[in-house]
């Protein structure tokens, strides 16, 4: 599979993943407590920074950034249509922010850091029997990883699409990359219970 992180030396790389997580939290609820476009604007402004600031390349982040941008680009649209001008803007800097932010603390954090840190962070809820602390380390990895392959599946149907003189439209890429990454987590799955992780976990529940 390929992967998100980078590997760098900027001032992001060096802090610990706990922390990194915890700064994206509180962007993210600073995004949402505000509809200022001043301070979202500044806030959009900043997140680009940050993101230039690894050292990626514009090239490089236009490829890595443009599926979730067009995601983001019809969500405000819709959004400008059926609200506002203004509810539409609102939704265009806090999702570009988020976003930039988000892609920030992954490029700069390798999966399996990630999964340790979310295991730790999630070792109250385990006690309180309400989940498996392993489990959601594991689930926030398996996302993480899966975000890479499917912008490169989409990229490899565009270029056979292109290769065979057909337009790319939405219509004819969705349901083969649907059924590519299906089947991917099939295999995945398949994996995880060949290596008895699941069934570890029945064992120490008996």
């Amino acid at each position: 599979m390929n992967s998100l992180y980078v590997e760098g030396d900027s001032f992001l790389h060096r802090l610990p993943p706990g922390l990194k997580l915890l700064l994206l939290l509180a962007v993210s609820l600073a995004l949402f407590l505000t509809r200022s476009p001043l301070f979202l604007g500044g806030a959009a402004a900043a997140g680009v920074l940050l993101y230039a600031s690894l050292g990626i390349g514009w090239r490089q982040s236009w490829i890595r950034l443009r599926p979730i941008l067009l995601t983001i680009a019809i969500v405000a649209l819709a959004t400008l249509l059926l609200e506002s001008v203004e509810d539409g803007m609102v939704a265009l800097l806090r999702l570009t922010t988020l976003m930039l932010v988000a892609a920030a603390v992954t490029a700069t954090t390798p999966v399996g850091a990630f999964i340790d840190a979310v295991t730790r962070a999630a070792l109250p809820l385990e006690k309180l029997g309400l989940v498996r602390a392993s489990d959601i380390g594991l689930a926030v990895g398996l996302v993480i990883r899966f975000v890479p392959e499917v912008i490169s599946r989409y990229q490899a149907l565009r270029t056979a699409h292109q290769a065979r003189g057909l337009k790319v439209r939405p219509t004819t890429m969705i349901v083969p990359l649907i059924i590519q990454t299906l089947k991917s987590a099939d295999e995945i799955a398949a994996a995880i219970d060949a290596r008895g992780i699941r069934g570890q976990k029945r064992q120490r529940k008996s």
